[in-house]
């Protein structure tokens, strides 16, 4: 074991001792069974969708229990860090509901800060030369080429590949060889001194999984990365035992990934005199491809990223319920309102990677909508245009009372409304009809909309219904001059009548209803063609016609 005198000289002078920090990240005040998570994000990219997903899983079960939900941004590898990462955290955490009760976003909170892994330096040196101190770490100086000529060896051995034993050159190295290696100024790192054997068993019990049994770590893992300055930074493993631990964490809720590094981690707990956390190894939301599943994928599935939903506008309530549903299948039995606010429960989660549709997630969110007060659904698109689509925000200024009227066509009085928005993105093209801003007037007789009507016959027919338009009168007498100009260009009444001598008509009743609609909504489907021209105005109606007109 090396003397005292040659580890401290390794960190700083001015890092507290182990027992300092203790009393300055003392076990919480809370009621017995509170459960304190966190979520710590890597600003290495995106946020995935399964970070939400965790994230949201995190929260609930803190808050149901009377505990504390943690953001920490885990940064050690600013090798890899992406600008702007934290402002997108932002935007996520804080559209779906999860801005954290301590962390750095949105605002400085908390008193067992820091919450950027990079500005917690001092706490992992600490516990680095506490472990040094005990013999229970040591500094290495293993260059690439040695670790690789080590790897092939063990690899031409048929041995498991890791610095471990004697293939570990600096785990039992004299105090002068080591001396002599700084005095040589060679860059080292810090290992973990494992106490585990190849082909050892470990076992733990996982909260949603139950007892997991699995081969015990026997690396001697790097707890403590090279740098050229003082300002040494750790790796994944060790600073999420310091973190947890003196963030008083009880419960660490992850993706079955991390399950492997449970050896590890459990053997650094106990290397550090700190009570091991309790684990909840999450499935991974997977994706449908042909017949098999695999791994949503930053990579190649563009709804892996939360921008993906902020995007195209899904409301948050219903990506809220959609996620629960995926964790607790029970819950999507349920009314969104009390899903949303009745508690996940571990017990509950498949050990199979759930599926992300979007076409599922579409239909939640279309019925949600369909729930939804005008007013609510003015101030769900206006939200939502504000970031990516301010022409719409111009458009709905400035036609208020149009806004609510069309919103409200198909959906106020009748027992099944209209669900022809899903997100709030499909609001220019369900809706972009009713406003002149966002209206192309339809005025080529021969566009393919009209079929195969002549394309003289359009222009004349549309001329016909803008000189003799009713706008009064209810929808069968509002429909009936339809009927009526119908019948004075010679369209069949009716299908069947049609089909009895298709050459003596140059349509039917539809073909000219189909004129009005596509000239009035630039559709061949719409809305009831009634209710929308009420919400238009009879002047805006005429204008459409006569712009087919010509």
């Amino acid at each position: 074991m090396l003397d005292r005198a040659l580890v401290d000289g390794l960190f700083p002078a001015d890092l507290p001792e182990p027992a300092e920090l203790e009393e300055r990240y003392p076990p919480r005040d809370l009621p017995d069974g509170a459960l304190v998570t966190r979520f710590g994000p890597s600003p290495t990219g995106f946020v995935h969708v399964g970070g939400l997903y965790t994230a949201m899983v995190s929260r609930d079960l803190a808050h149901s229990t009377g505990g504390v939900y943690v953001l920490r941004i885990e940064d050690t590898d600013q090798s890899r860090e992406v600008e702007g990462a934290d402002a997108q955290f932002r935007r996520a955490f804080d559209a779906f509901d999860l801005v954290p009760d301590e962390g750095d976003i949105p605002a400085p909170a908390g008193d067992y800060g820091p919450y950027h892994q990079s500005a917690r330096a001092a706490l992992y040196q600490t516990h680095v030369r506490e472990l040094m101190r005990r013999g229970k770490a040591y500094p290495d100086f293993a260059t690439k080429e040695e670790l690789a000529e080590i790897s092939d060896a063990q690899r031409t051995l048929k041995l498991p590949t890791g610095y471990y034993g004697r293939w570990a050159p600096w785990r039992d190295a004299a105090q002068e060889d080591v001396q002599a290696a700084l005095d040589a100024g060679k860059p080292w790192v810090a290992r973990f001194r494992s106490e585990g054997r190849v082909g050892e068993r470990f076992a733990f019990t996982d909260r949603l999984r139950g007892r997991v049994e699995m081969e015990d770590n026997h690396n001697d893992v790097v707890i403590l990365k090279s740098s050229d300055n003082a300002i040494r930074l750790p790796t994944y493993h060790f600073a999420h035992a310091v973190d947890d631990h003196l963030m008083r964490t009880n419960l660490v809720v992850r993706t079955e990934e991390w399950l492997s590094s449970v050896p590890t981690h459990r053997q650094l707990f106990d290397a550090l005199g700190f009570e091991p956390v309790d684990y909840a190894h999450l499935a991974p939301l997977m994706k449908q491809e042909g017949g098999s599943k695999r791994k949503l994928s930053k990579r190649k599935d563009p709804e892996a990223s939360v921008d993906f939903y902020l995007e195209a506008g899904f409301p948050v309530p219903a990506v809220q319920y959609y996620l629960r549903g995926l964790a607790n299948p029970r819950l999507a039995e349920m009314p969104l309102a009390e899903a949303l606010t009745t508690p996940l429960r571990l017990d509950e989660f498949g050990l199979a990677g759930p599926l992300v549709d979007t076409v599922k997630l579409s239909d939640i969110s279309a019925d949600h909508i369909a729930t939804l007060s005008g007013p609510d659904v003015v101030a769900g698109v206006r939200t939502w245009a504000a970031e990516y689509d301010p022409e719409i925000v111009k458009v709905l200024d400035a036609n208020p009372e149009l806004v609510l009227a069309a919103i409200d066509v198909e959906r106020v009085g009748v027992e099944n409304p209209r669900k022809d928005l899903a997100k709030w993105s499909d609001f220019r093209e369900a809706y972009g009809f009713f406003f002149p801003e966002l209206f192309t007037d339809v005025t080529d007789p021969a566009d393919e909309r009209f079929g195969e009507l002549d394309a003289d016959l359009v222009r004349t027919v549309a001329a016909d219904l803008a000189d003799t338009y009713v706008h009064e009168g209810d929808q069968p007498t509002w429909f009936q001059q339809i009927r009526d100009l119908a019948h004075r260009h010679g369209f069949a009444p009716n299908p069947k009548t049609y089909k009895k001598d298709p050459d003596a008509y140059p349509g039917m009743l539809r073909d000219a209803a189909n004129v009005a609609r596509v000239a009035i909504t630039g559709a061949q489907r719409s809305p009831d063609l009634y209710e929308v021209t009420r919400a238009l105005g009879a002047d805006e109606v005429v204008r459409r016609l006569r712009a087919l007109a010509g």
